[in-house]
Parts: structure tokens; C-alpha cells; sequence
């Protein structure tokens, strides 16, 4: 699928959300839609009454119309379907999709009336087609929060339910079959079987409409088995209704927690306001903020702030302490962190450019997204991040031993050979040094090629080796006039495992994979980490794609808020 078709897609996911509550334009597509079925069943009544052949016609046009809108509208609902849940994904995905609630209704409201256009119908399946357009009323209900919040409670108290359900049926079995026993003497031609009793008690149930019950005991404990049953009429009726009362409670409970949950999220994007990197002129976002800035500026509890990140997609917490080595006695410094997503593994952007950056531990290492991000955004490359993952046991994207079995793996491999067995492909690999455990070294930046550590030669990862040598010399030459840092080349670092995904996938043989990892007190804590992004940037497009002068840099020059 192209780039146009799955921005297409996209779109449509945010346009069809269900929701009429976010203030985005394409809201308008939900009310639109909401008339067409208002529309619709307005049709469906007015044709069952006695009118005239004017207003038959128009009603005829308008069922067209409303059909056709509801044809093109599912078909795009069930294409699009993918960017609501990841389960929806593919011929098989789109099934399931269309044996959902909603996509049932869907469905069965609309496709079965394009048959009577191809072949004709006889008049009873004519009938059947007219009556079951009604169930399009259904599906304004995905719109109504009452019926959401009915939704939601039946979920919350499915399992109640069963076993309140389950326990009536097995009492209301045993008791029938005690009044078999006690009746069938007593009533030999009305109790001849156990069939019958058990019929008789569940009758009493719903009112006895087909006249199963119109044959009461007439023994002593009959009687008594009977308004045992009596009682336990009012409690299946009873007891459910009470399940449901409370999971209804909880439900607007829910909502409610999750309305303030969104105000906080809100409050948590405003929070990461893009601000003027003075070095390059950029704006750009935060990479952290403290949970104190947010407390004082918000107005947020540390609760509070928890309870958001946690609902809210794209922001985590960091403990800043992990990125400062463990000899230096850094104290526990919790911090939000922001980050863009588009995968199940994280984020992917195509900027159609033979240089791709990837940052494999982004949701591990903290605000290392951050500055990879603007590293590719700089030089207009593409873009791989993992930002989600188990934490513990924490599994690398980088050295991979055998498949990873956790989503989203399988869509990393795939973006990672799609940008790298491009012609000419070079991917550059962000990763960190010298923060908890490892310890300084007095080089800032080491760059890798595949070499076991000490070798500083060029290694195996690297097919065109005299790009990587301009491009090294004039980094480094550079980001030592400028920042005063120095870089090294397989001094302190070993890139020869085997493991190495880039191994891991003969098809990228041919492609060029520099290793870079960078110094968390330059890439986190330095005021010129950006410059020092922009200066590797420069130079890979100068020494490795060979292009004039740089890509232009308006987007990061416009206050806003978060990375978009």
C-alpha cells in the first residue's frame, strides 16, 4: 500500500471513532452520518402508511440514496478497520471486524439489499430486505452514551451475571424435578413427564404466554415447590437488575474518572510546548519534564499525573537517575516523557530518504527517542523507534538471539528491511554510554561498523567504506570545533555480535549500518545536543548521500506542541 492510501486509511480511522465528543472536523462525518439514519428510518415509516404516489416516489429516492451512502460508508468502515485494533488487520481481520456488535449491524443493515439489484427476489425475501432495513436504527446507538454505558456495565458484570443465571437454572431444574415427583401421582395426564414440570416452572417465568402453566399442583408440597418457584421469579428478574444497577453505578464512575483522566492528558500535551533551542534556532520539544514542574504549573497531584501517563497514550514516566552513571550518586528524579506512535512497536516515518534512523531501546533508555528523533527530522530521514515493550525482562530490537515473540516485533523487522534493502540504503543506529552502570569515557560520541571493540578500522557493517571515512573525519572535526566533545571509532565498543539484527537479515548485506552511541550527559544533559544532531546530520547528507547544501528546516522553526 502506498504512502497516499495509508494516510487515506488513517484518517478515515479518526473519522469513523465513534465519537462526538473530541472537536475535530471530522465530527461532521458523524453527524452526517447519524442524519442519513435518522433519514432512513423516517422512510422506513412514512412508506407503511397510506400516502400518495408523490410521496411514495420521494421515499423511494430517498431509500436509494441512504443506501448508497450506507454502502460506501461500511466498505470504508471495514477497509479502514485496521486503525482501530491491529486485530482487524487483513482478509481474516476484516471478518472479525464485521462479527463485532457494530460491524454485524453494519453488515447485515446494508449489503443484503444490493442482491435485489443483480437478481430478483420473490416477494416474501423482498419482505424480509424492507423489515430488516429497521436495524439500521441500531447503529445510532454506537453514538449515545447511554447505550455505551449500558454496554460497558454488562462487560463489567458479565461474570456475575452468568453465575446469578447459572445458580437460578440449576435450582429452578432441581425444583422441577421434585414437583415431577410429588405431581406426577397426584396428575398423571398433566405431569407425565419430567419435560413437562421443568416447562411449567420455567413458564412462570415470563408470564406463561403459550399457556404451559394453566395446570397448577395440587399437592401439599407442590404448592410449596410452586411459590419457591413464585419467589424465584422475582429473583432472576430481581437479583440481574441489581448486578446490573451497580455495574451501571461503576460505569459512570468509569466514565467520569476517564473524562478527568483525558483533561489531565490534555494538560500533560499543552505541558511539552516546543521552546527556542538557542544553539541551532529550532523549536524544540522538552525532552523530560520533572513531576515537580508539572505539580507547580498544572496543579496536579504525583497521583494524578501517574493516573494520566498511564491513560494516556505517547507519555511515560523516566526515573532521570538511569541516565547519569552510578559513581557520580544520582539521586531518584522522576520525570514525564513524551513520544510520537503510528505501530504497534512504536513510531515509523517514510521521508523517502536512503538514510534511516533507528532508536531500537527508546522506551527503555530515557529521552533517547528525543534526540534520534531530531537527529532524522534535521536531515530529513526516516524515522524507526521502538516506544513500547516488556521492561523486565527487557528484550532487545538490537542484538536479536532468536524471534521475538511480543507485538510488534514482526512490523519492526519489516519497516527495518523495507528501509534498508533500498538501493543504496544506510541506516544509522542510535544508542546511549556512559549512564547507570557503564561507566565515563573521555570520548562523547563511538561510532561502531562491526568491529570487535579496540579495532578501529572500519568493519563489516560498512560495504562503502570511504563515505564512512569522510563522513567520520568530519564529524568529529566538527563537533570538536563546536562543542569541544570528541568522537571515536570501535574504541570502547564491540559491534561484531553476530546477533546484530542487520546479520540477522541477509537481504540488507549490501546496505551500509552505522552504530552510534552517544553519551547521555551529551545527549540529554548538554545545551548543545541539538547542534551536536544537526552536525552528524549535515554530514550525512554532505559525505553519504552526496547532497548539496541541507534539506530545508522550516518545520523546526514553528512553536507548537509535542514532536507533530
Amino acid at each position: 500500500m502506498n504512502a497516499t492510501l495509508k494516510r487515506l486509511r488513517y484518517n478515515l480511522g479518526l473519522v469513523f471513532d465513534d465519537d462526538l465528543g473530541t472537536r475535530k472536523w471530522y465530527n461532521i462525518v458523524d453527524w452526517v452520518i447519524m442524519f442519513m439514519i435518522m433519514l432512513s428510518s423516517v422512510e422506513i415509516f412514512v412508506a407503511t402508511l397510506p400516502v400518495g404516489p408523490g410521496v411514495m416516489r420521494i421515499m423511494d429516492i430517498i431509500n436509494e440514496v441512504t443506501l448508497w451512502f450506507f454502502v460506501v460508508e461500511v466498505s470504508l468502515r471495514i477497509w479502514a478497520a485496521p486503525e482501530r485494533s491491529p486485530r482487524f488487520k487483513g482478509f481474516k481481520g476484516r471478518v472479525r471486524y464485521c462479527l463485532t456488535f457494530y460491524g454485524f449491524i453494519d453488515f447485515i443493515s446494508t449489503y443484503p439489499f444490493i442482491i435485489q439489484y443483480f437478481c430478483p427476489l420473490p416477494l416474501g425475501a423482498l419482505r424480509v430486505l424492507r423489515t430488516a432495513r429497521i436495524i439500521r436504527v441500531l447503529r445510532i446507538t454506537r453514538y449515545a452514551s447511554s447505550f455505551n454505558l449500558l454496554s460497558d456495565s454488562i462487560k463489567e458484570k458479565r461474570k456475575e451475571l452468568m453465575v446469578s443465571m447459572q445458580f437460578l437454572v440449576i435450582i429452578t431444574f432441581i425444583l422441577s424435578i421434585m414437583l415431577y415427583v410429588y405431581e406426577h401421582d397426584a396428575q398423571p395426564h398433566v405431569y407425565d413427564n419430567g419435560v413437562r414440570s421443568v416447562v411449567w416452572s420455567f413458564a412462570q417465568y415470563i408470564g406463561d404466554p403459550g399457556q404451559f402453566a394453566d395446570t397448577p399442583p395440587v399437592t401439599f408440597p407442590g404448592r410449596i415447590i410452586a411459590c419457591i418457584v413464585g419467589v424465584l421469579g422475582i429473583a432472576i428478574v430481581a437479583v440481574p437488575a441489581g448486578i446490573l444497577g451497580a455495574g451501571f453505578t461503576e460505569a459512570i464512575e468509569k466514565k467520569i474518572k476517564e473524562r478527568e483522566l483525558d483533561e489531565n492528558g490534555e494538560k500533560l500535551r499543552v505541558s511539552f510546548e516546543r521552546k527556542l533551542d538557542r544553539p541551532t534556532g529550532y523549536q524544540i520539544c522538552p525532552p523530560f519534564i520533572p513531576i515537580p514542574q508539572l505539580q507547580a504549573r498544572q496543579g496536579l497531584t504525583t497521583d494524578e499525573i501517574i493516573a494520566a501517563v498511564n491513560h494516556t497514550k505517547g507519555y511515560r514516566l523516566v526515573n532521570l537517575a538511569t541516565t547519569i552513571p552510578i559513581d557520580k550518586n544520582p539521586n531518584d528524579r522522576l520525570a514525564v516523557e513524551h513520544f510520537e506512535f503510528n505501530r504497534p512497536y512504536g513510531l515509523c516515518i517514510d521521508r523517502g530518504s536512503n538514510v534511516t534512523v533507528i532508536a531500537p531501546a527508546s522506551f527503555i533508555d530515557a529521552c533517547t527517542g528525543f534526540y534520534a528523533y531530531y537527529l532524522a527530522a534535521i536531515g530529513g530521514f526516516n524515522y524507526i523507534s521502538r516506544e513500547f515493550g516488556c521492561t523486565a525482562p527487557y528484550r532487545s530490537y538490537f542484538i536479536v538471539k532468536d524471534k521475538i515473540d511480543e507485538p510488534g516485533f514482526d512490523e519492526y523487522v519489516e519497516d527495518v528491511r523495507r528501509f534498508a534493502s533500498r538501493p543504496g540504503a544506510w541506516t544509522l543506529t542510535s544508542l546511549v554510554s556512559s549512564g547507570a552502570m557503564e561507566p565515563e569515557y573521555d570520548t562523547a560520541i563511538h561510532f561502531g561498523t562491526g568491529g570487535p571493540k579496540g579495532d578501529e578500522s572500519t568493519g563489516s557493517l560498512i560495504t562503502e567504506k570511504e563515505k564512512f571515512r569522510k563522513f567520520y573525519e568530519a564529524v568529529s572535526e566538527q563537533i570538536a570545533k563546536e562543542t569541544g566533545l570528541k568522537c571515536d571509532a570501535g574504541k570502547y565498543y564491540n559491534t561484531s555480535s553476530p546477533n546484530i539484527l542487520f546479520r540477522k537479515l541477509p537481504e540488507l548485506a549490501g546496505a551500509n549500518h552505522i552504530i552510534m552511541r552517544t553519551a547521555w550527559a551529551t545527549m540529554l544533559w548538554s545545551q548543545k545536543r541539538i547542534l551536536v544532531a544537526r552536525i552528524i546530520a549535515e554530514a550525512l547528507n554532505r559525505y553519504i548521500l552526496e547532497l548539496p547544501g541541507n534539506p530545508d528546516d522550516s518545520p523546526l522553526k514553528v512553536k507548537n506542541f509535542g514532536f507533530e
